[in-house]
C-alpha cells in the first residue's frame, strides 16, 4: 500500500507545484484529501478533456487523491476544514501566508488544533523577505531565478524552459521537506511548519552547477557552469535524426576519435585532457558535431552502448510510449476511469522492494468525496445537506 500508507494529507493547493507534491505523497500510499474551493482548481479548466473538469492534465496529477469542496470563507466551510485539520498528520497549501491568516488557518492557529500537524507553506517567495506578498507562477520564477538570463546567454535571446520546471522543482522539495518533518515528529512527538518558497529553491536548484568560479571570494569566474554555457551542446545531427553523444572520461574520447578514424585529435593541446578539453568546449562540440553526421543514429547508439559512453536517440513524448526499455518497465499504461473512460497512465518512476507506489484511485470529479469525508469527521446526512443547500459544499455532478 506504499510508505505512506496511514499518513493522511490536507490538500489545499492548486495548479502544478503543490498537486504534484501531493500527487507523489499519494502515489506513496498517503491519503490525500484535495480541499477545493466551489469554483474548483484552474487546472479542471484546462483542455483538452472529454467532459468538464477532468482535462488530460488533471488524470495523472490528480489519481490517489480524494475531493471535497468547502467554501473556507463560510463559517461552516471553515468549521469543517478544522474537523478534518484534527484528523491529518500533514496540511499543505499554496495560498499567500495573509490569505490564510484572514481565514484563520495560519500555522499558530492550525497548531492549536493539532500540535503534531507538519504544516507546508509553499509559496512563491519566502515570507521574512520583501518579495513575500508577490504572486508567482512557474514563468516568473524562469525569469527570477537565473534561467531565463542563461538562455540568452547562450541563444542571445532570453526565452522560457518549455515546461513548468520550477513548479516541479518546487513540488519534489515539497515532498522531501514534509517527509523530513514526519521523521523528525517520529523521533520527537514534534510537529513543526515548514516553508518551501519556488524562488529561493530554484536559485539553490540553479547553482548547484552554476555557482562555478563565483563560489569564491573575490570570484574567480562569473557564474555559469562552462560544460553549458555553449550554444554548441545539444543533440547532434546524425545522418538520419538527431542524438545525444556524450563522451565524458578520457576513454570516451579515446574510442569516440578511434571509432571515426581521428585518435590525432587528442594530441592538440586543446583537447589533450579533461580541463583542457572543458576550456575550449565550444571548439571540441563543434568538431564533434561534424563528425557526428558522417553515421546513422543505430550506428552511433550501438556503437556508445559498446563502448559505455552515454548517447541515445532524440525522441519525441509521443514516441516514448513505443520505447522497448520504457515498455518493459511498465512505465506506461492504461486504465478505465470510471466517467472518463480510457485514459493513459505514467508509472510512479522510483522501485520500492517492499512498499512499492500504486494506483488505487483515478482522479476524482470536484467534489466526488465530499459526503464520505464530512461522515468521517462526524457530520451527519441532514448536516451535509444543510451545508449543501447554503452551497458551502458540494457533490460531484458526475452521473
Amino acid at each position: 500500500m506504499g510508505p505512506l500508507k496511514g499518513v493522511r494529507v490536507i490538500d489545499l493547493t492548486s495548479v502544478l507545484m503543490g498537486p504534484f507534491a501531493t500527487q507523489i505523497m499519494g502515489d506513496l500510499g498517503a491519503d490525500v484529501i484535495k480541499v477545493e474551493a466551489p469554483e474548483g482548481d484552474i487546472v479542471r479548466r484546462y483542455n483538452p478533456s472529454r467532459s468538464a473538469g477532468m482535462p488530460g492534465v488533471f488524470m495523472n496529477l490528480h489519481r490517489n487523491k480524494r475531493s471535497i469542496v468547502l467554501d473556507l470563507k463560510s463559517a461552516a466551510g471553515a468549521d469543517a476544514l478544522r474537523r478534518l485539520i484534527g484528523t491529518a498528520d500533514v496540511i499543505v497549501h499554496n495560498v499567500r501566508s495573509q490569505a490564510m491568516a484572514r481565514l484563520g488557518f495560519d500555522y499558530e492557529s492550525v497548531r492549536a488544533l493539532n500540535p503534531r500537524i507538519i504544516y507546508c507553506l509553499a509559496n512563491g517567495f519566502r515570507q521574512d523577505g520583501p518579495y513575500a506578498a508577490k504572486a508567482a507562477y512557474d514563468d516568473v520564477i524562469q525569469a527570477g531565478a537565473g534561467l531565463c538570463d542563461m538562455i540568452q546567454q547562450i541563444n542571445g535571446e532570453a526565452s522560457y524552459v518549455p515546461a513548468a520546471l520550477c513548479d516541479k522543482v518546487a513540488g519534489m522539495t515539497i515532498v522531501y521537506a514534509v517527509l523530513a518533518a514526519l521523521f523528525h515528529r517520529e523521533r520527537s512527538g514534534e510537529g513543526q511548519a515548514v516553508e518551501v518558497p519556488m524562488f529561493e529553491t530554484n536559485i539553490a536548484f540553479n547553482l548547484v552547477e552554476h555557482i562555478a568560479g563565483y563560489a569564491f571570494e573575490p570570484p574567480m569566474s562569473k557564474p555559469g557552469f562552462e560544460r553549458y554555457m555553449t550554444r554548441m551542446r545539444r543533440p547532434y545531427r546524425t545522418a538520419d535524426g538527431f542524438m545525444c553523444l556524450l563522451p565524458y572520461t578520457d576513454a570516451n574520447w579515446r574510442a569516440f576519435f578511434a571509432f571515426v578514424g581521428r585518435p590525432e585529435v587528442l594530441e592538440d593541446p586543446r583537447f589533450s585532457d579533461f580541463s583542457r578539453r572543458i576550456a575550449n568546449i565550444e571548439a571540441l562540440y563543434g568538431l564533434v558535431a561534424e563528425l557526428v553526421q558522417t553515421r546513422s543514429t543505430a550506428e552511433w547508439v550501438t556503437f556508445c552502448d559498446k563502448a559505455s559512453i552515454p548517447g541515445m536517440r532524440m525522441m519525441s513524448f509521443a514516441e516514448l510510449w513505443e520505447d522497448p526499455h520504457l515498455q518493459e518497465v511498465g512505465m506506461f499504461g492504461t486504465a478505465e476511469h470510471p466517467t472518463e473512460g480510457t485514459y493513459r497512465t505514467v508509472s510512479h518512476p522510483v522501485v520500492f522492494s517492499s512498499t512499492p507506489a500504486t494506483l488505487r484511485t483515478h482522479a476524482p470529479r470536484q467534489g466526488q468525496q465530499t459526503d464520505e469525508i464530512l461522515r468521517e469527521i462526524g457530520l451527519s446526512q441532514d448536516a451535509i445537506e444543510k451545508l449543501r443547500s447554503q452551497g458551502v459544499t458540494q457533490a460531484s455532478t458526475a452521473a
